[in-house]
């Protein structure tokens, strides 16, 4: 396991271990563990100069960049509390977080600057990526000001490092509290599962304030491995990135798979140097999955994870057998079990489905400043309901069948999304398939399923229909199939399924 205590000692110590290796790539530039430690000890020197103290939080609002992974470390190595928020956030929901847990100071990227400005009173120092007109510090100010190093500071492993706030898809969004050891132990055991270390060179375009971005983040920093991170995902720039860089691993969830199948370019990319990709963030069809191995000729490693847990909570180790369909096992030092969805305390027997619940070292330490809803997700043994739905087969290993607040009642049955997701992704014609509800006067509800279609392909509801009535319960097969161009995604490119229905 990594020697790093806390956060703020990361950079140095890879700067030791890697020293002028390349560690990150970012349209166009190259970074060595050296000169990145150097933009952190500048950066958290400024953000002290500019009376950030020990403890205090810094919201972190930016899109990817090479800033926004110094400015992590940097307010780790000041000392102060990370807040990375998602760049999809609206003004009124970024002035939420802010004075939720109380930041001090905020670092945005340009295009965020007007919408951070109505947080610009609330905060003692705001710092732009870019240029901008609202009275920011600009952070290449920052950077060229203060290049004498901070004293080392003294942090407990089991005090807060990061406050992640979840997406919030109802109410507002609650802040999981991670201590420096969380975020650091699934760094680590997701690395250890998953061989990843110096060897590798590593494509991602991953949301840098997502978990599963900061931990593929994290394996850079701890291991060795070469950062490839694009701006934003765009599947020809992705195959392009592929060869040119000679990359081992794939980090993505899974539209940005079904996309990159569905782009003609595929075909002609030399993809030799590939060793393995990893999917999360979403369940995805075994079909799809082997579609992805046949093309890419690599094996396609599913992991699961959540912002409660600072990243991972489940992979499959890379010298094991890859179940397709099974997010794997449970990290080293972490335990796994499937509960009854009524009786939390209650475990299921293998096979039969439940809530998926995790308890280690990663858990989170809380909600901040929300003890009631820390209570709710929180077991007073220890053990943190996820809200997922899964089953353990008796090697250990979980299958998720799909979210509590994604199951769709209809006539009294249970139906689950990502089971009809499965059956549709299938078809030869189906790029990517989505399935929502709508409400439904005789049945309640009933699942509606949205599709993009393959490249080619003109689209048969009826023949789609009878694929479906071939494979699934009459019960749980679509009532209306539409066709479009794309589906709604969150940052990290997951379908918004509770948003399907604006768009049919």
């Amino acid at each position: 396991m990594t020697k790093v205590k806390h956060l703020g000692e990361a950079t140095a110590r890879a700067a030791e271990l890697y020293g002028d290796a390349q560690a990150l790539v970012f349209e166009g530039q190259s970074f060595s563990f050296n000169q990145l430690n150097d933009f952190v000890e500048r950066a958290a020197a400024g953000l002290v100069a500019a009376g950030v103290q020990q403890g205090e939080v810094v919201t972190l609002y930016a899109g990817n960049s090479w800033q926004w992974i110094v400015s992590y470390y940097a307010i780790a190595r000041a000392g102060g509390v990370i807040n990375p928020i998602n760049t999809m956030l609206t003004p009124d929901e970024v002035s939420f977080v802010v004075e939720d847990c109380k930041a001090s100071a905020i670092i945005v990227s340009a295009d965020k600057a007007e919408a951070a400005a109505t947080v610009r009173d609330k905060v003692k120092l705001a710092v732009v990526i870019g240029e901008s007109d609202h009275g920011m510090m600009s952070f290449s100010d920052m950077l060229e000001n203060h290049a004498l190093r901070l004293p080392p500071i003294e942090v407990d492993e089991n005090s807060l490092s990061t406050i992640c706030y979840t997406s919030g898809t109802t109410g507002h969004p609650k802040g999981a509290m991670q201590s420096h050891k969380a975020v650091i132990t699934n760094g680590a055991m997701t690395s250890q599962l998953q061989m990843r270390g110096a060897q590798d060179r590593v494509l991602s375009a991953l949301p840098c304030p997502h978990v599963y971005a900061n931990v593929v983040m994290h394996s850079m920093m701890f291991f060795g491995s070469t950062l490839i991170l694009h701006a934003r995902f765009d599947p020809s720039a992705f195959l392009v990135a592929i060869e040119a860089h000679k990359v081992t691993v794939i980090d993505a969830v899974p539209t940005m798979y079904m996309f990159m199948l569905n782009n003609p370019a595929l075909g002609d990319t030399d993809v030799s140097s590939l060793t393995r990709a990893y999917v999360g963030g979403q369940t995805m069809p075994v079909s799809t999955m082997e579609r992805v191995e046949q093309s890419f000729g690599i094996p396609l490693i599913e992991l699961w994870g959540m912002t409660e847990i600072a990243g991972l909570g489940s992979t499959h180790p890379l010298y094991g057998k890859n179940k397709h369909g099974s997010i794997g096992v449970a990290l080293p030092y972490c335990e796994l079990r499937i509960a009854d969805t009524e009786q939390p305390d209650k475990v299921m027997p293998r096979g039969e489905d439940g809530e998926l619940q995790v308890r280690g070292p990663i858990t989170m330490m809380g909600y901040f400043g929300d003890p009631k809803k820390t209570a709710e997700t929180l077991l007073p043994s220890g053990w943190l309901r996820t809200g997922d739905v899964a089953m353990m087969d008796e090697d250990g290993c979980v299958f998720i069948v799909d979210r509590l607040k994604d199951m769709i009642l209809t006539g009294g049955f249970n139906v689950y999304p990502a089971e009809i997701e499965r059956v549709l992704a299938m078809h030869p014609d189906v790029a990517l398939a989505a399935v929502g509800k709508r409400v439904d006067e005789m049945k309640g509800e009933i699942a509606i399923a949205y599709i993009v279609l393959s490249q080619g392909a003109q689209g048969d509801v009826d023949a789609l229909m009878v694929h479906c009535r071939e494979k699934l319960a009459a019960y749980k097969c679509p009532r209306d199939i539409v066709f479009v161009d794309d589906v709604p995604k969150t940052s990290t490119g997951k379908i918004m399924r509770r948003e399907l229905h604006r768009i049919g």
